[in-house]
């Protein structure tokens, strides 16, 4: 099939929206266009055959960072620049591919066309109320037809397209007063609030749109969808903030950024930068990329579900990083590329390895409120196709210099990219704007960049190794030394399709500290090395707070690497096990240890001498992790009534957890600790195994940064404070044996 006629063949493929499944899809009847009776407009830039002469690509230098910020937005400046539709236009008029391509997409769909005729409500339902209908495609249409008609008139020049795209805004700003529904009006808030603003945002520099209608517009989608946008991201409706799939949270997302630049609003568009690094919901990203795998495959949070929505969370969170990226924020490379991965991992599940077997990708189980309980990758919708790839290669690869083999991939597969119409007439196929091909190909970057983000895990005497590879590269070797900067030698050659190793005994790995780095082999020879990252491989003594101060505020750490404790509100000093003690008084007592002391630990120890006081269920002997839904803690009694170690990337309702077998006794002193070694984690009462879990896939680095570590109180303010003594504390890089745990009593 020819990449033309693939692209025709898209109208008849249903792509599932991002609702929680409680609707039924939008039909034909729902008064959407009809578009084999919309008559064909001479398109104001002719179709251009694929096979017409290309002109030589001209390869252009990688972009290292985004556009600097300054106290005022970039106009237009959402998913496209002026910079941006100078180059649509003259690639178009140079009939180049694969622009032009996406240009007849463009041109050939119904929504583009001046014949389009809107049809604006007073109120849009997504959802049953038990009163109101459903009409919500009224405004998805219209939404394409301006989006469509908008950059018809950027890449041509053909006014006529503007004062379309005009009235079409006019009509609903001066109509359009509620959105209504059930719990779903939230998807209508979130999909088409962003849609409409990067629509107006492009209109916002043509001279026929009156400012006083610019000024109504403003007004009705700050009133009309952003309270709904904000409200869904703090409340979630009432519910447990893990109830709802990703893609709720980056509709809303997406909506409040572009509102804020189009209204000019920079508290609106920190909102939405701030939820996407640190939210308390699904959307947020350490969320949204659920689990990273080695080789920064990055498990996306719906992959258990089912893949049409798994792809939709691409398609949303990529334009966030877009709009992000052309106000001068970097999302695209937030917390090491995260996004990256999460695409990587959700192109490569959707592709066809050979014949009709799809690539198949690396699972953990994913649970949440429901009890969902996702224990294996869910193939319903496997192979969707959504518009939104172009984006995700290009900026990576044509800007960044990056490697990202399977976005590439989909992203040739899938072009020309087509617009909402091209996906079917349901709502799924209007919940990404589209035509990225055309809007998003960038000319072929010069050189890629170094192999870079190189992570290293030590775990059970291993070191796995990960890191982003560089366009063009061949293959890469691996280089391992025992002191920082080198010298280096080789330890593996050849590596060329998942960008990671595993250095173990083999390699001649022993117990110690070793630093790697990575180089690429690409046509012009061996490149730069990475950025360097070292592991130590043998147990180590991370933190050790005797606590004999038995004065002043400081808990010393006497492990020499600076991880003293600070003694907050009823915390003070008494006689303990071994000299002095900490002594907590179970209402706002407990101690605050340094940010990040686990951040880059995988095994891990941390034992301790507690004497408890009085017996409450949920009371702390520690928690570390950055609220409610990151943390790993031990708590001295839970449900069962007995010790519980648990970690969690998810909130209460995703906890990886050991359940110990028997009581932690009040009124004398216990020895207790809990170890982690690679997927088995135990739990010791005065040196004896009271618990052990062998599937604990979770371990301290994978909570990500962690600013509230603790000693006697936990992440959720309802639990009690520890009510007791504790002393000599200790956490050990590397799990300690059932031996040595023995030998700390």
């Amino acid at each position: 099939m020819t990449r033309r006629n693939f692209i025709s063949s898209l109208g008849a493929l249903f792509l599932a929206g991002c609702g929680g499944g409680d609707m039924a899809p939008a039909s034909a009847s729902d008064g959407s266009p009809a578009t084999a009776a919309l008559p064909v407009q001479t398109p104001a830039l002719t179709s251009v055959p694929t096979s017409a002469p290309l002109p030589a690509p001209t390869p252009t230098p990688p972009e290292t960072t985004p556009p600097p910020p300054n106290n005022t937005f970039v106009h237009p400046g959402l998913l496209h620049t002026q910079a941006d539709f100078d180059r649509m236009s003259q690639k178009v008029k140079a009939n180049a591919a694969p622009w032009v391509d996406g240009w007849n997409v463009l041109i050939a769909n119904s929504h583009a066309r001046l014949s389009y005729m809107p049809r604006p409500q007073v109120a849009i339902y997504r959802g049953s109320d038990g009163v109101h209908a459903e009409n919500y495609a009224l405004l998805y249409n219209d939404i394409a037809a301006t989006y469509a008609c908008a950059l018809r008139w950027k890449i041509s020049g053909d006014t006529t397209y503007a004062d379309k795209a005009v009235a079409i805004l006019n009509a609903w700003s001066s109509t359009l007063t509620l959105l209504g529904g059930n719990s779903n009006v939230d998807l209508a808030a979130g999909l088409y609030g962003y849609e409409f603003a990067n629509a107006a945002e492009i209109m916002r520099s043509y001279s026929g749109w009156a400012a006083t209608d610019l000024a109504s517009f403003q007004n009705m989608i700050r009133t009309v969808f952003y309270p709904i946008n904000h409200d869904f991201l703090i409340r979630h409706n009432g519910t447990e903030v893990t109830h709802y799939w990703a893609n709720w949270d980056l509709c809303n997302m997406a909506s409040i950024m572009a509102i804020g630049v189009l209204c000019d609003d920079r508290a609106m568009f920190n909102e939405a930068v701030d939820y996407f690094k640190n939210g308390a919901g699904n959307g947020a990203v350490s969320q949204a990329v659920y689990y990273m795998h080695p080789g920064y495959l990055g498990q996306w949070q719906e992959t258990g579900r089912d893949q049409g929505h798994n792809t939709l969370g691409i398609a949303l969170m990529g334009p966030i990083c877009e709009m992000a990226w052309n106000q001068g924020v970097d999302l695209y490379g937030y917390d090491n590329n995260r996004f990256l991965a999460g695409a990587e991992y959700v192109a490569k599940a959707n592709l066809i390895e050979s014949g009709n077997a799809f690539y198949t990708v690396p699972y953990v189980t994913y649970n949440n409120v429901d009890h969902v309980n996702q224990t294996a990758f869910a193939t319903g919708g496997q192979g969707d196709v959504r518009p939104g790839w172009a984006l995700v290669y290009n900026h990576y690869v044509n800007r960044k210099g990056l490697a990202a083999p399977y976005s590439k991939k989909f992203a040739a597969q899938i072009q020309p990219e087509g617009g909402g119409g091209n996906y079917g007439p349901n709502s799924g196929g209007y919940d990404q704007l589209g035509y990225g091909t055309l809007t998003c190909t960038r000319d072929p970057i010069a050189s890629g960049a170094a192999p870079s983000g190189l992570t290293a895990i030590a775990s059970q005497g291993q070191v796995v190794l990960s890191w982003w590879g560089s366009a063009y590269a061949s293959s890469y070797d691996v280089k391992r030394g025992t002191n920082a900067g080198g010298p280096y030698t080789t330890i593996a050659t050849g590596i060329n399709d998942l960008l990671s190793y595993t250095d173990s005994a083999d390699s001649g790995l022993a117990a110690g500290t070793y630093y790697y780095v990575v180089i690429s082999q690409t046509p012009s020879g061996a490149s730069l090395a990475s950025n360097e990252t070292s592991a130590t491989t043998a147990v180590q003594l991370l933190a050790y707070l005797a606590l004999d101060d038995g004065n002043g505020l400081t808990a010393t750490d006497s492990s020499g690497k600076g991880h003293a404790g600070m003694l907050v509100n009823g915390a003070s000093w008494a006689g303990g096990k071994k000299g002095g003690a900490l002594s907590l008084n179970g209402s706002d007592g407990y101690v605050s240890l340094p940010a990040d002391i686990v951040s880059d630990v995988a095994d891990i120890t941390v034992a301790a001498w507690v004497f408890w006081k009085a017996s409450s269920k949920w009371a702390r002997i520690f928690d570390f992790g950055s609220g409610s839904g990151h943390y790993m803690m031990l708590t001295a009694r839970g449900d069962t009534g007995f010790p519980r170690f648990a970690i969690t990337v998810n909130g209460a309702y995703g906890e990886h957890a050991i359940d110990g077998n028997a009581a932690l006794s009040v009124g004398q002193w216990v020895h207790v600790a809990v170890t982690l070694s690679g997927k088995t984690g135990t739990l010791y009462l005065d040196g004896n195994p009271v618990g052990s879990n062998p599937a604990m896939v979770l371990a301290p680095f994978r909570l990500g940064g962690t600013s509230q570590n603790w000693i006697g109180r936990s992440q959720y303010a309802a639990d009690p404070y520890f009510n007791g003594l504790i002393d000599e504390f200790r956490i050990y890089r590397g799990a300690l044996s059932a031996a040595q745990i023995a030998a700390l009593m």
